[in-house]
């Protein structure tokens, strides 16, 4: 029987690298000027996948996400994972926000990832495993090509590459 090799397409970020942005953004928030006396917080809950961001007025919240948004990025945490909810009215005249964090490949995102990879005419088999996809092939270099391919592609959500053996 022949080797075959594969590698899975996932859409997660890492939780700790969330974490660490949002304890950069907390340090930040309590430094700055602009933000004293507004009762400024970011809430963070890894279980839900769900961050809220609680604050005065629109501008505040707006400059929140910036921050937020600067130390997502530093940390390589990719801003097509955040989903920022509508803004809604919180008690004391404060403004909350929920960011949820897309995670895992939904049905539609993991039917295009697979069309993109039939459409390229290699060697390749491309399968929907849950929220994931796994491409199977026989030779290293057609893997390599399709991971090459598909970093190439601008999705509107973030991909990343694992177990490839």
């Amino acid at each position: 029987m022949a080797q075959q090799f594969s590698f899975d397409v996932v859409s997660e970020v890492d939780p700790q690298e969330v974490d660490n942005a949002i304890n950069q953004a907390r340090k930040e928030v309590e430094q700055r000027y602009d933000f004293k006396g507004s009762n400024t917080k970011i809430d963070w809950n890894p279980k839900e996948h769900t961050i809220v961001l609680h604050t005065s007025d629109d501008m505040k919240l707006r400059a929140l996400q910036e921050i937020l948004n600067g130390k997502m990025i530093k940390r390589s945490v990719s801003l097509k994972a955040l989903d920022y909810q509508k803004a809604e009215e919180a008690t004391g005249m404060s403004l909350r926000q929920t960011i949820k964090i897309k995670h895992g490949l939904e049905g539609e995102q993991a039917k295009t990832v697979t069309k993109l990879v039939k459409e390229l005419k290699m060697k390749v088999q491309a399968q929907i495993q849950g929220d994931a996809v796994r491409i199977v092939g026989k030779s290293k270099d057609d893997l390599q090509e399709a991971i090459a391919t598909l970093r190439a592609q601008t999705f509107e959500f973030p991909i990343q590459f694992t177990n490839y053996r």
